[in-house]
């Protein structure tokens, strides 16, 4: 067995890399509700967090949080992840008080029934749940299955007047209110885990690069984009504004290995096995040639992933912005993609932090990532 076969099998348990100050961050981070495009106290949460870290920060239009680590520095790179999750608008009030919604993202229809949610307005939170007809009233082999136009939510109210004046209107956006927990000491569940789970990660590499003590030859971007659910756009804006030279971007990838998924369509992915490093054609060769040494370096376990035209991540964005930008993609595998219980492994949570430290330290000032030389 090769080198890189011994370090993609390695079970090993990796060094400690999250403590308990981490942990609170990650709990309160989670359970934050910041759905695209209303991200901000989400975004509030993580820049309170990573400010001892950094020496200065931006805030874009839209939302984007960028931390910077030596700013005056010409050469720059970009650590990236998503803040935002899915989540519903109000769409629709019939005159009896239900309340049709659209989506925000790719939230999915199937799970909504019998869920509660929040639906946000200038009045505060108003309780809701997705209702559904019982059990009895519906016919065995007839039934009519959930779809984005038949779930509806049900506040309590029984008219659209009620329903108005509690504040609820076309436009307010709703999200379920489902929290962090750990299943089995070392799996971490939740809703938004796709992509805050992300920025937590990159947050956390800030803090080991500030507590170790680390002097990077070049300025770090922490950068923690809104909007990707909806196509890439807060990436898409904050790379024309800092015009890196390198992006190492952070996201999720399906865990496969749980039932009813095919592996030959999806890829071959499992949590707890690492990282996983993709191939694509945003991704840059020379750059996911220094991670993956990065991590044969440090006997940090991952996998390989093949994509096709795109990899549907903010790593799109950033390698065709700009000019073009050396990008590459590492993905944590997660179960249950776009549920309430989103689920990953501890271990690779931790194995991506470590990536990112050490790929960053091998980077050298005005590092030349062409593909010709």
């Amino acid at each position: 067995m090769s080198k890189t076969d011994k370090a993609k099998k390695a079970k090993a348990q990796p060094e400690k890399v999250l403590n308990s100050k981490s942990m609170k961050f990650l709990e309160s981070y989670l359970n934050n509700p910041s759905p695209t495009g209303f991200e901000s106290e989400g975004q509030k949460i993580w820049l309170d967090y990573v400010k001892p870290y950094i020496d200065e920060y931006m805030v874009d239009t839209y939302g984007t949080v960028v931390g910077v680590v030596n700013p005056k520095a010409e050469y720059k790179v970009v650590i990236e992840a998503h803040a935002d999750e899915i989540s519903w608008f109000v769409h629709y009030i019939d005159d009896n008080g239900f309340i049709y919604v659209k989506r925000n993202g790719g939230s999915d229809h199937q799970i909504a029934p019998s869920k509660r949610v929040n639906i946000h307005t200038d009045k505060g939170v108003v309780k809701a749940v997705f209702g559904w007809p019982a059990i009895h009233t519906r016919k065995a082999g007839k039934e009519t299955n959930p779809t984005a136009d038949n779930i509806f939510l049900d506040c309590g109210a029984r008219s659209k007047k009620e329903v108005e004046e509690m504040g609820v209107h076309v436009g307010c956006v709703v999200t379920y209110p489902d929290e962090f927990m750990i299943l089995n000491k070392d799996h971490f569940v939740g809703r938004a885990l796709d992509n805050r789970m992300g920025g937590f990660m990159i947050a956390e590499v800030a803090r080991m690069l500030h507590e170790n003590k680390v002097k990077l030859p070049f300025g770090l971007y922490i950068v923690n984009a809104v909007q990707e659910e909806v196509g890439l756009r807060g990436a898409e804006m904050i790379v024309e504004r800092l015009r890196p030279d390198a992006a190492i971007v952070t996201d999720v990838c399906h865990d496969t290995n749980t039932p009813m998924i095919k592996k030959l369509e999806q890829g071959d992915f499992k949590s707890g096995d690492g990282p996983v490093i993709s191939y694509a054609p945003s991704v840059q060769n020379n750059l996911r040639k220094l991670i993956i040494e990065a991590a044969e370096k440090n006997n940090i376990p991952f996998q390989r992933m093949a994509a096709s035209r795109w990899t549907g991540t903010d790593t799109d964005a950033f390698a065709f912005g700009a000019g073009g930008v050396a990008s590459s993609l590492i993905s944590l595998p997660l179960r249950y993609m776009h549920t309430t219980v989103e689920m990953v492994h501890r271990n690779d949570v931790e194995n991506v932090i470590r990536l990112i430290y050490n790929a960053l330290q091998q980077i050298q000032d005005k590092h030349d990532f062409r593909y010709l030389k």
